[in-house]
């Protein structure tokens, strides 16, 4: 049995349904947002996992593209691949499988699309009214060929005046223009939203597996104390490719925002003379904090820049 998992957020008077069978007459919507963050458990009842994304692939803006499978994030924090044909049963506060699961590495082919990761906050109208917003989520059903499909899209105008959130619409997959292609300048408020409510390990291993663009998106717009946090979870590799792609003042207050030692850590794995410029941009206490934990590893840049002053 299925449950819709909206809530009140629809506009066009959605609202939870109830659980239904798999097939009827209407058809119980899942919407994706909502997925993010249940646990996946096998039949004998033990949880293997959760849910972190879904993978669709996107054909046209006429036919629903057909849901392939769900990301799931298993113990270890690795993501996983789990086929749509593997999920057996989707309630209201959990997703069963067969338990059949390949623990093989998730790695996106260029003909699939995150619909969390790539299809949030793109920009699209809809073509009987022409009114043009945001997607903010996306809801899937299963149809009669037992497929699951993309069957509709929440949508979301500017705000307008003094309403802090703008008119919402939930329409058809095919009712959409600008869900298929790529967007110069997406956005990522509906995806911070998701991110937000994600402890910052959860939140940094989505943002690990983001496309170059959306990650890009997302750290431009995720406030400097929750990137800060989320800094702290990423790999070195990440952490270094982000900073280096901030502007020093910005880069200084998020080492700022992080704890001494992740942040001394971070700074000795940068350029010397990027390392420096960002010690002396930041706050002179938390950059003596910074500076003497560095003191302690020896022969490294930022040790020898340190007893250089």
């Amino acid at each position: 049995m299925l449950t819709d998992l909206l809530g009140d957020a629809a506009s066009d008077g959605e609202g939870p349904t109830g659980s239904v069978g798999p097939v009827s007459t209407t058809p119980t919507r899942v919407y994706a947002a909502r997925l993010v963050g249940l646990p996946i458990f096998d039949p004998q009842g033990d949880q293997v996992g959760k849910v972190r994304d879904l993978v669709v692939a996107l054909r046209s803006e006429v036919n629903q593209p057909r849901v392939l499978g769900v990301v799931a994030e298993v113990f270890g924090r690795r993501r996983i691949f789990v086929p749509m044909t593997r999920v057996t049963n989707i309630d209201s506060g959990q997703v069963y499988t067969t338990g059949l699961l390949n623990m093989r590495r998730f790695e996106q082919r260029s003909t699939e699309t995150l619909v969390i990761g790539q299809l949030l906050d793109r920009t699209v109208t809809i073509r009987e009214t022409g009114v043009t917003g945001t997607v903010y989520d996306v809801a899937m059903e299963q149809a009669r060929n037992r497929d699951w499909v993309l069957s509709r899209v929440a949508v979301q105008e500017p705000a307008k005046g003094l309403r802090r959130r703008g008119q919402t619409h939930v329409v058809e997959w095919r009712d959409v223009e600008g869900l298929i292609g790529r967007e110069e300048k997406q956005g990522a408020t509906h995806l911070i939203a998701a991110l937000n409510e994600m402890r910052p390990a959860d939140a940094a291993n989505m943002i690990h597996e983001l496309p170059v663009e959306r990650r890009a998106a997302v750290v431009a717009a995720l406030d400097d104390e929750r990137l800060a946090d989320v800094l702290e979870e990423l790999p070195d590799e990440d952490q270094v490719e982000i900073l280096e792609h901030l502007d020093s003042e910005r880069a200084a207050d998020i080492l700022e925002e992080m704890s001494p030692d992740d942040a001394a850590d971070l700074i000795a794995d940068l350029p010397p003379d990027t390392a420096a410029q960002l010690l002396e941009l930041m706050a002179p206490d938390e950059a003596e904090d910074v500076r003497r934990l560095m003191s302690y590893a020896e022969h490294t840049a930022g040790a020898m820049m340190t007893r250089s002053r």
